[in-house]
């Protein structure tokens, strides 16, 4: 259990940042600045956004398996990979109720 909440707990924070580029460095370029020249560089956070919230996704699902958590409180962790804050308060959760176990 220790290292699935491990894998869950680091997973958790590579969604958070890169949450917060995409919500804070990418989109503000892209959609208010709109300048093509840095919209360039940054291109690469969406996609590593997504492919980390889908490895995000399955260590959440890999936690919940092994926790026997119910079906809403695990739509309720995958969800927190989509806000920017939202998985780093999942990450303690996660942790008091492994605690708990």
């Amino acid at each position: 259990m220790r290292s699935v909440l491990t894998r869950y707990r680091i997973m958790c924070f590579a969604a958070g940042v890169m949450s917060l580029l995409l919500w804070f460095v990418e989109l503000p370029i892209k959609y208010l600045l709109n300048l093509p020249e840095i919209e360039a560089k940054v291109l690469w956070i969406p996609i590593v956004h997504g492919y980390v919230y889908a490895v995000y996704v399955l260590a959440t699902v890999n936690l919940a398996v092994k926790a026997k958590w119910q079906p809403i409180r695990i739509i309720k962790f995958v969800l927190a990979g989509t806000l920017p804050v939202a998985s780093f308060i999942t990450e303690r959760r996660a942790q008091k109720l492994a605690e708990n176990l």
